[in-house]
């Protein structure tokens, strides 16, 4: 029994690493928005499937 407590305590810690993680990187990380541009080829325009 102590080794299933022991692991249980282990997935515990592996869990509120990943959710510290995740918190850090939410608070910490800004994205900067971009503007973005998709050329589309004349052929596609106007829906010749040929």
């Amino acid at each position: 029994m102590p080794t299933l407590i022991r692991f249980i305590v282990f997935l515990a810690f592996l869990a509120a690493l990943v959710f510290g993680s995740m918190v850090a990187l939410t608070v910490f990380v800004d994205p900067a928005p971009r503007e973005m541009t998709e050329r589309i080829p004349a052929r596609d325009l106007f829906g010749n499937n040929t």
